[in-house]
């Protein structure tokens, strides 16, 4: 019996010590992990977040969007920081140049224009109001890609990105801006829109079509060339480097704009659109459209050649011109709707500043002028429905259909503080006076003058409201824009 009590003894005695042991061996382990733990997040966050081959590097350097929608950078981005990278070809141009030489700013614009072949006599000297040019690689050379090239045009295309960051020019370059030889580009909007993102991180910056046909046929979340779209140098970098197996990858693709977004896709990076930007796959007259514009700055323009020129009494060229006076005064207003109303006549007032100016024999209210007119038609004879946005049909009735004036002067009163754009009556309307409006009709006005501070910039997503002064029998109407008042309807 006491034999037995002594041997339980000793086996609780070692089991005792084991215990110890194995606590000992735990309280150990967990200060060694706690130490491996604390250097881990010191290194995290002491990093210097500059490229290294250390192991916590991918895990450090952040570069998707946060969850924050704009991430303003400092120093503030400008124009110097982006990069333009122009698709064009020797055929069109000739007549395509005054579509960018009327935006490119020579010294201040950074980028080429990208050519097929080399300029024609003909077209030398090379003027010093374009951008500089340069020849994109023969694509059809090119081992593993021009095999199964559907549209070699295309990949030459998309390549000009490529090949513009292989030129090492890229100091100081936040952003990569792609678009045609026939894209209207604001560049001032451009630079704003472009700085409320942070360039280091992916970014890929674009707009759909206005037609759900061309999206369709194509992709719904691809940003498209004409209209531009804009890449974060960040994402350039990475993109360089696999933009030709992308190439092979997805060469049975017939646009350059879908290859770019289909390999950003598989670089896990998508579409944010931008609702200023403007493929303009549209056809006649785009009036309806610049008339009600969404109220964020305008940033593109495209495929002037396949709509009427914007202004009725001038050739597009002309037009293209003139809509620029308007902007080198204030890009932030330029196409911003401002709608107000002159009550003693029951009038409704839609100004798109720098454009048109509408006059309406009743009050409507925002919601529906916000609405464009249809006065355009489809890219192609398709199925409805048509657009990627609500439209409103023209109509007959008189206190539906607007009395139309387009952009004729524009004064910049520095004394005043004051600017002045005048709109004149395109034609007359033919139409009787509203008869629920006692037949006040408008018919009389063939000038508004809209009067706005000198260009302190508009500010990002709001409208302006404005007053009306006008004396009944007189053929001008004077609107004033203003800040909208606290709760201020519309309507």
């Amino acid at each position: 019996m006491s034999s037995n009590n002594a041997i339980n003894l000793s086996s609780i005695q070692q089991t005792s010590h084991v215990n110890q042991l194995s606590l000992a061996t735990l309280g150990k382990s967990i200060a060694i992990s706690g130490l491996v733990l604390f250097l881990f997040y010191t290194l995290m966050y002491n990093h210097p977040y500059k490229p290294s081959s250390d192991i916590f590097t991918p895990f450090i350097e952040q570069k998707w969007p946060s969850n924050s929608p704009y991430n303003v950078t400092n120093p503030p981005t400008n124009i110097s920081h982006i990069m333009f990278v122009l698709a064009g070809s020797i055929k069109t141009w000739n007549y395509r140049k005054p579509y960018i030489e009327a935006w490119w700013r020579p010294n201040r614009t950074r980028g080429n224009l990208w050519l097929d072949v080399a300029p024609t006599e003909y077209l030398l000297p090379w003027s010093p109001s374009s951008p500089p040019f340069r020849i994109n690689e023969d694509v059809t050379q090119l081992k593993n890609i021009h095999s199964k090239m559907v549209d070699p045009i295309q990949v030459r295309m998309y390549r000009s990105i490529l090949e513009t960051f292989k030129l090492g020019e890229n100091k100081d370059v936040r952003w990569y801006v792609m678009a045609d030889d026939d894209s209207l580009i604001f560049v001032d909007n451009l630079v704003e829109m472009l700085g409320r993102y942070d360039h280091n991180k992916y970014y890929y910056i674009g707009k759909n079509s206005e037609c759900v046909h061309s999206n369709f046929q194509f992709s719904f979340d691809m940003g498209y060339g004409g209209a531009g779209y804009a890449l974060s140098y960040a994402l350039v970098e990475v993109l360089a480097s696999n933009i030709d197996g992308c190439i092979e990858r997805y060469q049975h693709l017939i646009t350059s704009d879908y290859m770019s977004q289909s390999c950003l896709a598989d670089l896990g990076v998508d579409l944010t659109i931008e609702m200023g930007l403007h493929q303009i796959d549209l056809v006649g007259d785009i009036s309806g459209l610049l008339s009600a514009h969404p109220k964020t700055p305008l940033i593109s323009l495209h495929h002037f050649d396949t709509i009427n020129p914007i202004f009725p009494s001038k050739n597009q060229s002309e037009s293209i011109n003139h809509l620029m006076e308007a902007a080198n005064i204030d890009q932030s207003r330029l196409l911003q709707q401002t709608i107000c109303y002159y009550r003693p006549s029951n009038w409704t007032f839609s100004i798109s500043w720098g454009y048109s100016a509408h006059v309406y024999e009743s009050i409507l209210p925002r919601s529906i002028l916000r609405k464009p007119l249809e006065t355009f038609k489809p890219w192609q004879k398709v199925r409805p429905p048509f657009f990627m946005f609500t439209t409103r049909w023209p109509s007959d009735d008189p206190c539906q259909a607007p009395h139309v004036f387009f952009l004729e002067t524009i004064q910049n009163n520095d004394r005043d503080n004051l600017v002045l754009t005048s709109y004149v009556r395109s034609s007359p309307r033919n139409l009787r006076a509203c008869s629920s409006n006692a037949n006040q009709s408008a018919e009389p006005v063939s000038r508004i003058r809209v009067f706005s501070s000198a260009p302190a910039r508009k500010e990002y997503g709001k409208i302006e409201c404005c007053d009306v002064e006008y004396v009944a029998g007189n053929d001008t109407a004077d609107v004033k824009l203003r800040a909208c008042m606290k709760g201020e309807m519309l309507a």
